[in-house]
């Protein structure tokens, strides 16, 4: 009935936005005329993108402010933004941006989210370069089809003067055909306008996922002129943003904490620790849930990929806000093959509370295995019957750990 309700009204929330996006443009004086404008969105990567880019730019030499998840990067000033949304309010926006100009830079990178597209909430931005990650399972919940979720996603890279998408993704043929002549490709697997072996540049293993994500933002840099020794160096001193594959404990066994949320987001990342685990004769643990009042259909894709790589899966709360979190961990657990078995082996838990999760994750870990907490990283609330309680997942995972010592 909710859901209902909020489809119905979701156009009157939108030109509530539009009006709001257009009123701050113009009292800002069209700020982002003034820069240089990269907007990042995809289901996944778009954090880490978005940080690189702008950690090449600035160890270029370029004066750069940037939007993200984790927070905002504006001249030497930092702005929390570690909830639950990624493009802000347009008012909010607007300032940014307009401090950004005051702050003499030439350019802003700005991570894009589907709804901030849809709501308008971005009116009155001019982009120079859009790049798409990838468009994989996610948010259907809102946008109800595939299909209205990538076109939604597309809006980004028509309101660009140049389009960057991924040659190998899924998503590819669909943008094509929307965008025409408008888009420049990256890859590794396809032929590509852009495909350079990252890792072989930068002498270091990188994990598959993130090879796209540092390819996006090297095929950014190289269309903003950037020259490619320089691309090559902020690449080789990039630090990966906080609950991106963040090892917290490296002892007899591993801890990681990781942001992965999605159906695509767990496929690349459990494999990799998989190999790690298996490398150091141990487990694979993992702590998880999936978000309340969002995309359900998402929920047994979830199940799936946990059942595929780990040893050990407790599932857990992640933001139930009002649904039954039982019911949530039943829909998860329908994608897991031989779910029985693995609840009478052990191997298969629901553990309601995080904090408690986690400890037990922690408990068990014996030398040799990798325990990874997804879904959370760096976000600093937990939404509990439909209150925002504070959370840290990494202190979470500091006093699971202080109770096994």
């Amino acid at each position: 009935m909710y859901e209902k309700f909020k489809r119905h009204i979701q156009p009157l929330i939108n030109i509530y936005h539009l009006l709001r996006a257009v009123a701050a443009t113009v009292y800002y004086g069209y700020p982002s005329s003034k820069l240089r404008v990269i907007g990042v969105t995809g289901t996944d990567g778009k954090t880490t993108t978005t940080h690189a880019i702008y950690h090449i730019l600035k160890s270029a030499g370029k004066k750069v402010s940037m939007l993200s998840t984790v927070y905002a990067k504006i001249g030497d000033k930092e702005y929390e933004t570690g909830l639950h949304v990624t493009t802000p309010d347009a008012v909010l926006l607007q300032k940014l941006l307009s401090e950004s100009v005051k702050h003499g830079d030439e350019y802003f990178v700005l991570e894009t989210t589907s709804h901030g597209l849809d709501q308008n909430r971005n009116f009155g931005i001019f982009y120079e370069i859009g790049v798409i990650t990838n468009i994989t399972h996610e948010h259907l919940d809102y946008h109800i089809t595939y299909e209205k979720y990538l076109l939604t996603k597309a809006k980004l890279l028509k309101r660009s003067k140049i389009g960057i998408i991924n040659r190998d993704d899924t998503s590819f043929e669909k943008l094509k055909t929307i965008l025409k002549n408008k888009i420049k490709t990256y890859g590794l697997k396809n032929d590509a306008d852009y495909k350079v072996y990252i890792e072989k540049e930068l002498k270091k293993n990188i994990p598959e996922y993130n090879r796209y994500n540092f390819l996006a933002a090297y095929s950014v840099c190289l269309e903003l002129g950037i020259d490619k020794k320089a691309i090559f160096t902020g690449l080789k001193t990039y630090e990966l943003p906080i609950g991106r594959f963040d090892l917290v404990h490296d002892g007899d066994f591993k801890v990681y904490v990781d942001f992965a949320h999605t159906p695509n987001a767990l496929a690349s990342v459990l494999p990799e620790l998989k190999k790690e685990s298996t490398k150091m004769k141990g487990r694979l643990i993992h702590v998880f849930g999936s978000a309340g009042l969002r995309d359900a259909s998402k929920r047994s894709m979830m199940g799936a990929e946990t059942g595929k790589y780990a040893d050990i899966s407790i599932v857990t709360e992640e933001d139930y806000r009002t649904e039954d979190p039982e019911k949530i961990y039943q829909e998860i657990i329908h994608g897991i093959d031989n779910k029985e078995l693995r609840i009478k082996e052990g191997t298969l838990l629901f553990i309601m509370n995080r904090q408690q999760a986690i400890n037990h994750a922690i408990k068990l870990a014996k030398k040799g295995d990798v325990v990874v907490c997804t879904g959370k990283a760096h976000e600093k609330s937990l939404n509990r019957n439909g209150v925002e309680n504070q959370w840290d997942e990494f202190l979470a995972v500091e006093n699971a750990m202080n109770l096994k010592k």
